[in-house]
């Protein structure tokens, strides 16, 4: 463990167009080369799409999306006398978010349509609708999790 100071929390500002905190941390976390705008213009358009397909508020979908996707339990290894388990621990909130949100970034960037906002737009529908490869890495992680119950008394 380093016995430095802990590292500042980063603020993050809400995005411009729909004031929400969770996407632009999401902008930021599709970002590549410090392009901020083009992260926009693919989730903004993918939002858009979704206004369009479902008549709906896109940001309902999303934080949807978002809820469906975040982990409760997850495993941690331990060590205990040399050997090393696998302890199923719950999860922070703040955690919760950042999982799913990589985890919907990595299913989105895996998926087989031509744009990305065409991707993002397919993931966060199967999302909010409880289906999709972000949804299977989290039932993944639960039955792990599941799995491990024998260990949760290593739980520190």
């Amino acid at each position: 463990m380093s016995r430095k100071k802990q590292a500042p929390k980063k603020i993050f500002y809400p995005d411009p167009k729909y004031n929400s905190l969770i996407l632009a941390k999401f902008i930021n976390f599709l970002m590549y080369d410090g392009k901020k705008t083009t992260a926009e213009k693919i989730i903004y358009s993918a939002l858009d799409k979704i206004k369009d397909k479902t008549k709906e508020d896109p940001i309902k979908v999303f934080n949807d999306a978002i809820n469906n996707i975040r982990p409760n339990l997850e495993v941690r290894s331990r060590r205990v006398g040399g050997a090393t388990y696998q302890v199923p621990v719950e999860v922070k909130t703040k955690r919760s978010q950042t999982l799913a949100l990589r985890w919907l970034l990595d299913a989105t960037r895996k998926r087989k349509n031509k744009t990305m906002s065409d991707k993002l737009l397919n993931e966060l529908m199967d999302a909010s609708q409880s289906k999709g490869s972000a949804i299977k890495k989290r039932e993944d992680t639960h039955k792990m999790a599941e799995s491990n119950k024998a260990f949760a008394h290593f739980r520190w």
